[in-house]
């Protein structure tokens, strides 16, 4: 009877370190982002291992890096792309790849020094423009969203002037390299100006621009993505959920001074 009662209590013993063992397991998540600057998912990382998750921060420096290690399986997820990017990249490189989750956009804005709204910009003004394809085509969606002109509804994001089917005030056009449009401020009615450009020129999105991308340019939101067929992962499901917590969407909004605005949007607004 005794040996009994040892035997049973070294199983209940065994039992509990094995749910303990279990509870306590983590399941480790690497997330692929570009450039050096890890400072939101650093304080995700931290949130995210209170939940058993370990989350193991891959820096690449480019923008074709992290799909392709992505697609390869290097890496469980990525964060550092807008849709339009991810949906041209993915189609070009025939990937399995989907989004499982909005996080933040980074807004273009339209800059004056001489006028308070896009209304205030005369007939016949003058507005700058990268000229590089896509920058363009941001950029002109973003002239439509203020009122300013009307594109063509066969219009694919892909920048050309000849799109404007309607220009009401005759806006004339400056087109420059992107990392030009700030120094010409002084001598336009208005600027389209990057947001990553527009910081460095000290330029606040919000503070400073008369115009800017909110959540409805869902084309610029920006994405993690994983491979299809771990879509429905739990870890990675788990992953995507405690990025978009309030706590988090304050820590953006403070630490990148509306730079980024968290935009947590279903992945259906995106077309997913």
């Amino acid at each position: 009877m005794k040996r009994l009662a040892i035997l049973f209590s070294l199983l209940i013993t065994l039992i509990s370190i094995s749910a303990c063992s279990s509870s306590e397991a983590t399941s480790t998540v690497k997330v692929g982002i570009s450039g050096s600057d890890t400072t939101i998912w650093d304080y995700v990382a931290e949130k995210a291992k209170e939940e058993g998750i370990n989350v193991e921060i891959v820096r690449f420096s480019d923008y074709v890096q992290p799909n392709l290690a992505l697609a390869e399986g290097e890496i469980d997820a990525n964060a550092f792309q807008t849709v339009s990017y991810f949906d041209a990249f993915i189609k070009e490189h025939d990937l399995d790849l989907t989004p499982i989750a909005t996080t933040v956009i980074a807004p273009m804005g339209l800059y004056s020094e001489k006028h308070g709204t896009p209304e205030d910009i005369p007939k016949g003004g003058t507005i700058a423009l990268a000229k590089e394809a896509t920058n363009m085509g941001r950029g002109l969606s973003l002239l439509q969203d203020a009122g300013l002109i009307k594109l063509a509804e066969d219009f694919d994001g892909n920048g050309a002037l000849d799109k404007i089917i309607d220009n009401p005030k005759n806006l004339q056009f400056e087109l420059l390299v992107a990392g030009q449009t700030p120094r010409v401020l002084p001598d336009v009615d208005g600027s389209i100006i990057n947001n990553g450009i527009a910081v460095d020129a000290g330029l606040s999105p919000l503070k400073d621009a008369i115009y800017h991308e909110d959540e409805t340019a869902t084309a610029y939101i920006n994405i993690i993505a994983v491979q299809e067929k771990n879509k429905d992962d739990q870890v990675l499901t788990k992953l995507a959920e405690i990025y978009q917590t309030e706590d988090v969407a304050k820590f953006i909004e403070k630490e990148r001074d509306g730079n980024s605005i968290p935009t947590f949007v279903p992945l259906s607004e995106i077309g997913y």
